[in-house]
């Protein structure tokens, strides 16, 4: 068991990259003219549009992401809207992935606009501290001098993640055994990855108010009262520098949803809509090379009620045609007065062709399909083929930014 007072003493060897108001930032170096000026980037241009992210012009002005569109135009009244363009952002992400790459064989992609570096197992060479100054250069040159990142590193992917967040825009920070008590003594409990309000109430239950008090809780208490479970004793080692967050990631299910731009849609206009959303989960599930095996349809009426069906076959599918014929029959259940959709394929395992094409010609046949249209949207771009039944709702469901996964980049 680890001692209270003892941190892990190892070289800081993990180094977290963020980049600063990525989407934003994207913008701004896509577009000149909006250099030094208050952007935000909407998913949609709406009248109750949320902000997704906003540059750092614009924070320093009030807005905030998550904000109504309309509420931050009346705070800055400059305020440029823009809406979101993922094949922009796809981009910068493949090159920031392919700058991290050189110097690692061991990345981790948090999210689209964040990667995690390991250097352990690496022979000794460069410091990373140089190293992180090197990729905030490269990032400039190769993708463009309004491109800007934080860089942390520590003992630990939480450390080397928390240092990543301590001076923005633009850092480099280091967090280590012998540093760990003066940085957490300028930090708030939910400056803390992963302490939300909820949490902070529950540490806050036991006399925790602050992240020293957190670090200097005794194991049985973080174990036994706060987390009841063995959450509480990764906490425990967490804060010290111990890595306990190298963990791979099991895609349990695919999905996407829909907030439908018009209330008055007729349940056929609605159906084309959840038709386009069984052939993006169906390409999204090909692409992580699976099958499923549930399917999962909800809707939220105007009012606020929720309402859901499933569905478990007997056998793996994987193809639109099946997706949508499934979900079509959930659907039908449905109540009217709907404001969202959504479906979800589950019961996920590893796709084998040979095996599926067992049960005949015809699934054989709508195999062979599915891969072509795949290959045909790959290369031409998402959509390029598709249903007829879904040609008049591309103009309504945009591919949105697919924020904290990269399964789909």
């Amino acid at each position: 068991m680890l001692m209270p007072d003892k941190y892990n003493p190892e070289e800081p060897l993990v180094m977290h990259v963020d980049l600063n108001s990525a989407f934003a930032s994207t913008e701004q170096q896509a577009r000149p003219l909006l250099r030094g000026r208050p952007v935000a980037v909407v998913n949609r241009r709406v009248k109750n549009t949320c902000i997704v992210t906003a540059s750092y012009e614009a924070k320093a002005l009030g807005v905030k992401v998550g904000m109504k569109l309309l509420e931050a135009e009346r705070l800055v009244p400059g305020l440029v809207a823009i809406e979101s363009d993922p094949a922009k952002y796809r981009y910068v992400y493949r090159k920031l992935m392919a700058i991290l790459n050189s110097y690692s064989p061991h990345v981790v992609m948090k999210s689209i606009d964040e990667g995690v570096m390991d250097f352990h197992h690496l022979p000794a060479g460069r410091s990373l501290i140089d190293i992180g100054y090197e990729v905030k250069q490269r990032l400039r040159d190769e993708v463009g001098s309004a491109m800007r990142c934080n860089v942390g590193i520590g003992t630990n992917r939480f450390l080397a993640k928390t240092a990543a967040g301590l001076h923005k825009p633009d850092g480099l920070d280091v967090m280590a055994a012998d540093n760990l008590r003066d940085t957490y003594a300028t930090m708030k409990l939910t400056d803390l990855t992963g302490i939300a309000e909820h949490l902070q109430r529950r540490l806050n239950g036991v006399g925790i108010y602050t992240p020293l008090q957190f670090l200097d809780a005794d194991v049985v208490t973080l174990e036994k009262v706060v987390f009841k479970g063995i959450v509480g004793r990764q906490w425990f080692e967490r804060l010290r520098g111990y890595e306990v967050d190298d963990r791979p990631i099991v895609t349990k299910r695919v999905g996407r949803q829909y907030v439908l731009e018009n209330r008055n849609l007729s349940r056929v206009e609605i159906a084309s809509r959840l038709h386009n959303l069984c052939e993006s989960v169906g390409a999204r599930l090909r692409g992580q090379d699976k099958a499923a095996r549930g399917v999962y349809v909800y809707t939220r009426t105007i009012a606020g009620r929720f309402w859901h069906d499933t569905y478990m076959s007997q056998l793996p599918f994987y193809t639109d045609r099946t997706i949508n014929s499934l979900a079509q029959n959930l659907f039908a259940g449905a109540p009217d007065d709907i404001r969202e959709i959504g479906v979800h394929c589950y019961e996920l395992s590893d796709n084998n062709n040979d095996q599926l094409s067992l049960f005949g010609d015809e699934l054989a046949r709508e195999q062979q399909l599915s891969g072509a249209i795949d290959a045909i949207n790959q290369r031409f771009g998402e959509r390029t083929v598709h249903s007829a039944d879904t040609l008049a709702t591309d103009r309504f469901l945009k591919v949105k930014i697919p924020f904290g996964s990269t399964r789909y980049l």
